[in-house]
C-alpha cells in the first residue's frame, strides 16, 4: 500500500504521526524493536492498523493496569516474545499533609507536571482522589518527577515511587446530563452540553479543537452515537451514554455523561 493510500484513511492532522508510526514498523521488519511513549487510544489504534499490514511485526500494548487509556506499544518483530519484556512503566504517588488537597482534580496534577517541562507523552493515565493522586510515568523520567515535583496548585506535596500493583486506581466519575434535541449532530450536542449557542460552538470545531474518539472532527453535521468520547480543548469531554428514543416532536432524547 502506497503513502498516498495510507494517508487516505487518517485525517490530515495525523499524517504526521502515520509517518512516525509507518518507521517503527519498518525498523521492526529490519529487527529493530521500538518501545513508544504513551499513545492516546486514537494513535494506538493507528499503530495497530500499521502493525496489522505487516506478516513479520507485532506490537503489544501497557499502560501499567487494565483498562488504561494511555499505553505504550513495543513493536517487535514477530519471533521475540513480549510478553515479559519491560514496558518502562514507573507509579508514582502523590500526597499532602494540606487539607487543600482534597480540593485538587486532574487538571491541576496535569498542569503541575506539564510546569515541569514534561512533555504529555511522558505521561500515562493520572488517577485522583481524596489522599491524593497516583500517576502512570515513562520509567526513563520517573526520578525527575519524583524529584521536582514538590507543588501542585499552591499545595506542597510529596512523591514516591510505588510497584504498579500498588496502583490505586480512580473510577471514572461522569455528571449525566439528559437531552433533547433536533438531530444528533455534534455541534447540537456539544452546544447543549457546554451551555453555548450553536453559532459561538462552531468556532472551535472547525478551527480543529474538536476530538471524537481522540480524532480530530471539524465537520459539525457529523452525528455522534452511543459510546462516542467527545473532548473540546479548553471545556473537558464527554460520553454520548445512550440514545433513549424520539419524542413526538421527534426530538431525540439522550443521556450524555460529562467527565468530571
Amino acid at each position: 500500500m502506497s503513502v498516498d493510500n495510507i494517508y487516505s484513511h487518517f485525517h490530515p492532522d495525523e499524517h504526521r504521526f502515520v509517518d512516525k508510526a509507518a518507521e517503527w514498523v519498518a525498523k521492526a521488519e529490519q529487527h529493530d524493536a521500538k518501545l513508544t511513549d504513551f499513545l492516546d487510544p486514537r494513535q494506538a489504534f493507528i499503530v495497530e492498523s500499521l502493525v496489522n499490514r505487516s506478516m513479520d511485526v507485532q506490537v503489544r500494548f501497557d499502560g501499567g493496569h487494565d483498562g488504561a487509556e494511555r499505553r505504550r506499544a513495543l513493536i517487535a518483530p514477530d519471533y521475540r516474545v513480549l510478553d515479559d519484556e519491560d514496558m518502562g512503566i514507573s507509579l508514582i504517588a502523590v500526597s499532602s499533609l494540606d487539607d487543600k488537597l482534597k480540593e485538587l482534580d486532574h487538571s491541576d496534577y496535569m498542569g503541575a507536571i506539564l510546569a515541569l517541562g514534561m512533555k504529555r507523552d511522558k505521561i500515562g493515565d493520572i488517577h485522583v482522589s481524596d489522599s491524593g493522586c497516583h500517576f502512570l510515568v515513562a520509567s526513563e523520567v520517573a526520578d525527575y518527577m519524583r524529584l521536582n515535583l514538590q507543588q501542585v496548585h499552591r499545595v506542597h506535596v510529596q512523591t514516591e515511587a510505588l510497584p504498579l500493583e500498588k496502583l490505586q486506581a480512580a473510577d471514572t466519575k461522569l455528571g449525566d446530563i439528559n437531552l433533547s434535541v433536533a438531530s444528533m449532530r455534534l455541534d447540537g450536542i456539544v452546544s447543549d452540553v457546554y451551555h453555548l449557542s450553536r453559532a459561538k460552538i462552531l468556532i472551535p470545531i472547525k478551527a480543529g479543537r474538536c476530538k471524537v474518539n481522540w480524532k480530530q472532527e471539524e465537520d459539525p453535521s457529523k452525528p455522534l452515537k452511543a459510546g462516542d468520547v467527545v473532548s473540546m480543548q479548553g471545556f473537558g469531554r464527554f460520553k454520548v451514554l445512550e440514545v433513549e428514543g424520539v419524542t413526538k416532536k421527534g426530538r431525540f432524547r439522550v443521556k450524555v455523561g460529562k467527565y468530571v
